[in-house]
């Protein structure tokens, strides 16, 4: 190869790596959407748990989760109003977006199945393995290590969700969140911030 056509390659990967690196930094925003999630299943875990342990509602204490159609809602206010401020879409970006859309498939079919086949202890187990995936992937995509790290704490609550059989599994969701999610999530917003302010 010729110093030319090296030279030539050597711009080519470096003209992709500046493309990643832009893509990443700004894909990671300002967490908003790791916030929403992580704190509305927070709430929901902590509130399911509260009402079936504390109070006689029992089988109506599942409605709490009706709390996610509002999250969804604002979700897609929230992606609509970003779609529009943005000039271009990136390949990471596009990426990302089909990583969460596999996972919000997934998850809508795993809470069905399990409900039909299984029980508490499988969807939470299965619940808690998927919520590592998709997390630990945009992670390792944007090269951002609480992401990768909340994925492995993540599967390693669906093994323990095997070993608890009582109401208590619904807990295991909220360590889940505040690792995978919240904690990325100011992080994100710390660094947004910083990328301004610098």
């Amino acid at each position: 190869m010729s110093n030319q056509a090296q030279l030539a390659a050597q711009s080519s990967l470096a003209l992709i790596e500046s493309m990643i690196n832009k893509a990443q930094n700004r894909y990671s925003e300002n967490g908003t959407l790791y916030l929403l999630w992580g704190w509305i299943i927070f709430i929901c875990s902590l509130g399911h748990y509260a009402l079936l342990a504390y109070t006689s509602l029992g089988a109506n204490a599942g409605y709490i989760w009706m709390l996610i159609i509002v999250a969804l809602v604002y979700q897609l206010y929230y992606l609509n109003l970003k779609e529009k401020k943005e000039t271009v879409k990136t390949y990471t970006d596009e990426m990302i977006g089909y990583v969460w859309m596999v996972f919000g498939i997934s998850m809508g079919l795993v809470s069905f199945i399990a409900t039909k086949l299984g029980g508490w202890q499988l969807m939470y187990a299965l619940i808690l393995l998927l919520y590592g995936m998709p997390t630990f992937l945009t992670g390792a995509i944007m090269r951002f290590k609480p992401l990768k790290i909340g994925g492995v704490v993540c599967w390693c609550l669906s093994v323990l969700a095997v070993y608890i059989s009582s109401k208590e599994i619904i807990l295991l969701l909220i360590p889940a969140v505040i690792s995978a999610w919240i904690i990325p999530g100011y992080i994100l917003r710390a660094k947004f911030k910083n990328s301004f302010n610098g």
